[in-house]
């Protein structure tokens, strides 16, 4: 059985494990937001849509990219849940 302590830490572990497996895409669609804005800048470009593709591109090539990561880290801790800790 399962008391309130080891509830909370489960619930703990799962959101500092959504926000880690999370940050590699929101670090690339910050950068690639970034770039673009410098681009924007530079060419007096101010097209609030230009940034759309670019941001999607980005996050999609970093999440293949990080998905084998991502899967272990989900096993990992998928495992660990089941087992009982």
């Amino acid at each position: 059985m399962i008391n309130e302590t080891q509830a909370i830490e489960f619930v703990r572990e799962t959101l500092t494990l959504m926000l880690l497996l999370s940050l590699p895409v929101l670090a690339a669609a910050l950068v690639v937001g970034l770039l673009i804005s410098i681009l924007q800048a530079v060419t007096q470009i101010q097209e609030q849509t230009l940034s759309f593709v670019p941001k999607i591109l980005g996050m999609g090539i970093v999440a293949i990219i990080a998905m084998p990561w991502i899967v272990a880290k989900i096993l990992e801790f998928a495992s660990r849940m089941f087992s009982g800790y």
